[in-house]
């Protein structure tokens, strides 16, 4: 049940009416730097802010290689280094009017997340949410349910990670082509979608719910693994997890400025700033400032937070709950396995065929990304084995003979191999005094912290 009181209402009109002032004003250089565009946002502050402006440049396909983030009092100012996804500096033209545009304030909902299948509707289609335990074949399954259902599913987003899987579909009624709102039906394709969940052996899935509102498809499926619990690892995950290269994330109070100071470093992918934001930002808790350096192979992010009440971390067993959920934000979007390309005509049961066909193979699909652009379908799949482990090559040839070889290909990707870290030597405090030392020294945040 959603907690709503006076006191929230009136503090968010307060925040609406001050944004609708003092809107954000977004100021783009490209003389200051020969490798990047500086972006500066500055408006007046509220919670979510940094959330919201990362959202926007992320959604605009930008790739943010620096960040300095400060927004103590009533006032943020937020700088960014960007590029877009080739590396290339961005044209002036256009670019700060429609940061401006999309940072226009927003009527905000608030969602009950603990559901594990709900739905959303928008004019075209309507939007069905899942959670439950992975396992090789769930895909298939959820998809087969959905075209036995006469439902066309038009875009869609899948997540694994630690064993949990989430997932946003957006589907239209095979007939008309149009959202589906007729309850009695929406209430059968949940029940028998819940069934395909739960399995056999799945208990946390138990429960069903429609939503109102709409949200941010990735944004929602942070918010839904969270929701889950998928940074609690069993043994089993714990052994699995520990033989991979893990993210080196620690947290530390800094005791004379009453900030909890929270550091981490991993493999650079795309995203990766935003994932961690959105995890905080779940969390409840609120950055004051921050610096991010992305501009090799490992990513460096150091922020200085307090929970919503004002108040710094306060326990070790706090201190290690952030510690394993952004672990868990980072890992979600790691892509393991490989990656395979769909581009073809699109048509009903199409997804239902092909991940039958993934099934039937033996293959796992640890990520999916699909969408349908006019009548194209192009999607991407990342696909191990049953055991987790690289699929060897016969076999995925086999899958494209099936499926069809001008249709299905194999890409690259640079993002889905992490290489080991070292540990050892690493200091993430070493980084940015060489690299950024400035900006988080001119505030004296990098006095005392312990």
């Amino acid at each position: 049940m959603d907690h709503w009181s006076p006191s929230l209402a009136v503090d968010e009109e307060f925040e609406k009416l001050a944004i609708r002032m003092n809107p954000p004003r977004v100021t783009v250089d490209n003389d200051a730097s020969t490798k990047a565009t500086l972006i500066q946002v500055a408006s007046a502050n509220r919670r979510g802010s940094l959330l919201d402006v990362v959202q926007v440049l992320t959604d605009l396909d930008l790739i943010i290689k620096r960040a300095y983030i400060s927004s103590d009092g009533g006032w943020f100012m937020d700088v960014f280094h960007v590029t877009d996804k080739h590396g290339n500096k961005l044209p002036e033209d256009g670019i700060a009017e429609r940061i401006q545009q999309s940072l226009r304030p927003r009527a905000y909902s608030f969602q009950s997340l603990t559901r594990s299948v709900g739905f959303q509707s928008a004019p075209e289609h309507t939007t069905i949410e899942l959670t439950g335990r992975d396992r090789p074949g769930l895909l298939s399954e959820v998809f087969a349910v959905l075209a036995d259902l006469k439902c066309n599913v038009v875009a869609a987003e899948v997540w694994t990670h630690n064993s949990r899987m989430a997932s946003v579909v957006y589907i239209n009624d095979e007939a008309t082509g149009f959202r589906i709102d007729d309850p009695e039906r929406l209430n059968r394709i949940k029940q028998l979608l819940l069934h395909v969940l739960r399995g056999d052996r799945d208990t946390k899935s138990a429960n069903t719910a429609v939503s109102v509102g709409s949200t941010h498809k990735e944004r929602r499926l942070h918010q839904m693994m969270y929701a889950d619990r998928d940074y609690d690892m069993n043994d089993m995950d714990s052994r699995s997890s520990s033989m991979r290269s893990k993210p080196i994330v620690t947290v530390e109070n800094c005791v004379d400025k009453q900030y909890t100071t929270v550091s981490l470093s991993c493999h650079d992918r795309p995203k990766l700033f935003f994932d961690t934001v959105c995890t905080l930002t779940d969390m409840q808790y609120v950055v004051y400032h921050a610096t991010v350096i992305a501009e090799g192979p490992e990513a460096y992010q150091e922020y200085y937070i307090r929970h919503v009440d004002g108040c710094p971390i306060s326990s070790d067993a706090e201190k290690e709950r952030v510690i394993h959920c952004l672990e868990a934000a980072i890992k979600r979007r790691s892509s393991e396995g490989i990656r395979l390309e769909l581009c073809g005509e699109d048509r009903v049961g199409l997804l239902s065929d092909v991940t039958r066909i993934f099934r039937e193979n033996g293959l796992s699909v640890t990520r999916a990304e699909v969408a349908t652009i006019n009548s194209q379908a192009v999607n991407v799949f990342y696909v191990t084995d049953a055991s987790g482990d690289q699929v060897k090559t016969e076999t995925i040839e086999a899958v494209r003979k099936e499926i069809g070889l001008t249709i299905l290909h194999v890409k690259e990707d640079a993002y889905s191999i992490t290489p080991p870290q070292d540990s050892g030597r690493f200091s993430l405090g070493n980084i940015f005094k060489s690299r950024s030392e400035k900006f988080l020294y001119s505030l004296g945040l990098r006095k005392s912290c312990s």
